[in-house]
């Protein structure tokens, strides 16, 4: 039998699995392309390989990278989110350290010129609620003090115990009314050796009157400028800031009468609201010695703050230190008058409101008789103006 004929043995420089390249024809392949099973020696030759191929292969590559972009922008959405409330947070508690304090210069041009509107037009006051002064509250004839003249503490049990609100009990009114001293008042005995002064009612009125003035042109709040209250209580009060010794009611009322109705305050309301600040005075007056000392405790503390914050204050002018020694000097007046009415007898205050009020009335009178005369009437006797608004 012949034997078969046999197929020669592969040669070792020409396996069956080296495969010509099929772009270049030149060099073995090393590789397959995934979509077509081309077979290609390099990356050259992958490109030129297939259109088809390539394009498909950049578009897979250009979307995957999108998809990485469009998570890192978010990635980036969401740290400028964390980024942002760190800030805020950052200027709430920059306001908090300042006590959210703006001054005019932090304003632009345009919002300084708004701002300046508002005021003249009087659109600011009217986005603030009103303050309602502690005196004119019914429960003001509440007040209770020791026979030291400080402050009486409260008993809550009983309150807590009935199950009534502080609107039912009326001891919301503590809140809201200043409290009083602190340390028992001295005897003034020990603080003078001679008799006080027939005079200190007269004083006590025009002490009383600033006071007021200054509480309301602040709207309860004068702790919010120390100073600036201050130097308005020194302005308004002839006994406290000019030293003045005023003998009757109607000098000590004029005095005060004039300083609000001079340029600096007369946007406040002028005449008309020195006359409701005397009303103020009487209704203090009628409340009786413990709403007096509780006005005149917080008159010394307002004082006392200014003090504070006048030292803390670099020296800038002797202005300063002229205002520093007013203060000191009407502090110890306060306190002294203070320990005075916790002498007198709880009838004084009624007469004295009456006095008060009849000068009020006097003042009236003599403002009507003028703007009579303004408009040319002669039949009416000419009296003593009391008080003139300042143009």
């Amino acid at each position: 039998m012949a034997d078969a004929v046999r197929s020669p043995a592969p040669s070792p420089l020409d396996p069956p699995s080296r495969t010509i390249c099929l772009v270049c024809q030149k060099q073995f392949s090393q590789y397959t392309c995934p979509r077509c099973n081309s077979r290609y020696c390099s990356l050259q030759c992958y490109k030129s390989h297939s259109v088809r191929c390539t394009e498909s292969f950049m578009r897979e590559n250009v979307v995957q990278e999108l998809h990485h972009v469009q998570s890192d922008d978010v990635t980036k959405r969401k740290m400028l989110d964390i980024l942002k409330r760190l800030h805020s947070e950052e200027e709430e508690d920059s306001m908090d350290e300042d006590g959210g304090q703006i001054s005019l210069d932090d304003l632009s041009t345009e919002e300084k010129k708004r701002f300046h509107r508002a005021v003249a037009s009087g659109e600011l006051s009217r986005m603030i609620d009103p303050w309602e002064p502690w005196w004119l509250n019914p429960s003001a004839g509440k007040i209770r003090l020791s026979q030291d003249g400080t402050q009486l503490v409260q008993p809550l049990a009983r309150d807590e115990e009935s199950g009534l609100s502080d609107a039912d009990t009326g001891s919301s009114y503590l809140s809201d009314i200043p409290p009083g001293p602190d340390t028992p008042l001295l005897p003034l005995s020990k603080l003078s050796s001679t008799p006080p002064s027939p005079l200190l009612a007269v004083h006590l009125v025009d002490i009383v009157y600033s006071y007021c003035f200054t509480v309301r042109l602040y709207n309860g709040d004068w702790q919010t400028d120390v100073v600036g209250s201050s130097m308005v209580l020194l302005g308004v009060s002839s006994v406290l800031g000019q030293s003045g010794q005023p003998e009757t009611m109607l000098e000590a009322l004029s005095y005060c009468l004039e300083q609000t109705c001079s340029p600096a305050y007369r946007h406040v309301g002028g005449l008309k609201f020195g006359i409701a600040l005397i009303d103020d005075v009487v209704s203090v007056l009628s409340l009786g010695t413990p709403a007096l000392i509780c006005l005149l405790s917080d008159l010394q503390r307002l004082v006392q703050a200014g003090e504070r914050e006048l030292k803390l204050e670099k020296p800038k002018r002797s202005r300063r230190t002229e205002v520093k020694n007013k203060l000191k000097l009407a502090e110890r007046k306060v306190y002294f008058i203070m320990c005075w009415v916790h002498e007198q007898p709880k009838e004084a205050w009624t007469s004295l409101a009456t006095i008060v009020a009849a000068e009020k009335k006097a003042a009236l009178v003599h403002e009507d008789g003028k703007r009579v005369e303004k408009n040319g009437d002669k039949g009416v006797i000419r009296g003593k103006t009391l008080i003139e608004e300042v143009e």
